[in-house]
């Protein structure tokens, strides 16, 4: 009897249950993938288009779909009579908005979405985006004036970011250079627009800052549709400008134009030409201003000169500096007169006190008890000194004194009358 050959074993269920020795076979992974990605349901996902070729004839159509911030894609496959329906077809850089069904397929192990809703993201609907970004960007203070830095007055070196070949940077370049030919651009050619100018924007953006040489930076692009200025309000790139510590000047669009950029930048030019005028000063105006200082500053001198000349002259022709003896001669006279004035005034008020003594001398001679005793008169006073004025005053025997005009006499009481 021969031994038949063993029945192979059954393969694992489940990924946790293979083994070394009990794989799956890609087969079998690729039908579980498919079966896992076909449990999914359609989804409505936004993007930008990319690397879109159509393909006349052919019943299907596909394009990459690409993520607006980061450098993520997806591949899509359209049916061809759905993009027949659209108003316009859709080209690289449109965002849009697609109702697709993840698909995989097995034979090349290719992941995919399967789009069976095709729609144009619109102007208004991009405005209405960029306007609610605008709106949390301010709340978080990245528009404030306080953030804003003052440009340099004359940078030696200017970073410059802008389309390839672009007639932005020849405005900016040509303007700088006549008004101040010394200053040097550092120039970083990047994508302005379409699915790649945000990451090569935000990067020069980056690079430039980095370098210690550059003192002021500018984006420049000679304005466009609101589809093509979209990259300039975008979050990313806002954010990378915010960033920039080197002060920023954002020259995107026309005076109508609103980028974001525009409003987190330091300066926002209205032109590329109008950032020129404004990163470098006019060689010729400050040539200018500079003759006109320095004959205002010749004139304010020849000025205080000629007015303290004419000072130094009145003070010189004043007599008191012509003959300075002049004047020590009007203080003597001055002196003299004053002297003189004193002793007359003295004279006339020793006269008049004189005259004054005499009269009150010859006033208290009239009045005085010595004139009385002249005329005869005795003055009688009792041995204590009191003046006697009635006889009751003495007593018979006692002593007194009699004083008379040319001397005195001492008396004795005898008797004593009414």
């Amino acid at each position: 009897m021969t031994d038949q050959p063993a029945a192979p074993l059954p393969l694992p269920e489940k990924a946790l249950d293979t083994t070394p020795s009990r794989p799956w076979p890609v087969r079998v992974l690729s039908e579980k993938i498919r079966g896992y990605i076909d449990r999914m349901p359609p989804v409505w996902v936004e993007g930008q288009v990319v690397q879109f070729n159509q393909r006349p004839g052919s019943g299907l159509q596909y394009l990459t779909l690409r993520d607006t911030d980061l450098d993520v894609s997806l591949p899509v496959t359209v049916f061809s009579r759905i993009l027949a329906v659209l108003p316009v077809a859709p080209t690289e850089g449109d965002h849009v908005v697609i109702h697709a069904k993840p698909t995989f397929w097995t034979k090349r192990g290719t992941f995919q979405l399967q789009a069976s809703e095709l729609r144009a993201v619109g102007v208004g609907e991009l405005l209405a985006r960029i306007d609610q970004l605008r709106r949390v960007l301010a709340a978080e203070g990245l528009f404030d004036p306080e953030r804003k830095r003052p440009l340099p007055f004359l940078p030696a070196v200017v970073g410059l970011v802008c389309g390839r070949e672009s007639k932005a940077e020849h405005d900016v370049v040509v303007n700088a250079r006549a008004r101040w030919p010394q200053v040097r651009f550092e120039t970083r050619e990047v994508a302005v627009q379409g699915v790649n100018a945000v990451r090569e924007v935000s990067n020069a953006i980056a690079e430039l800052d980095a370098r210690p040489d550059v003192e002021v930076i500018v984006v420049a692009r000679g304005g466009g549709s609101v589809e093509d200025l979209l990259p300039f309000s975008n979050e990313a790139l806002v954010r990378a400008a915010a960033a920039c510590r080197t002060p920023l000047v954002s020259a995107i669009g026309h005076e109508t134009d609103a980028p974001l950029l525009d409003l987190v930048a330091d300066y926002r030019a209205s032109t590329p030409t109008d950032a020129a005028k404004r990163i470098v000063p006019d060689v010729s105006e400050e040539r200018s201003r500079l003759v006109q200082a320095r004959a205002r500053m010749r004139g304010a001198v020849v000025s205080l000169l000629d007015r303290e000349q004419r000072g130094l002259d009145g003070m010189r022709s004043r007599p008191v500096l012509a003959a300075p003896e002049v004047m020590i001669e009007w203080r003597e006279r001055d002196v003299t007169q004053a002297v003189g004035h004193a002793r007359h005034t003295l004279n006339a008020l020793l006269l008049r006190a004189a005259g004054e003594i005499g009269r009150l001398g010859a006033q208290v001679r009239a009045l005085s008890p010595a004139s009385t005793l002249e005329r005869g008169y005795a003055v009688v006073q009792r041995a204590d000194g009191h003046v006697v004025r009635s006889p009751d005053d003495v007593t018979v025997g006692s002593g007194v004194h009699v004083r008379l005009a040319q001397g005195s006499l001492e008396a004795e009481v005898t008797a004593a009358g009414a």
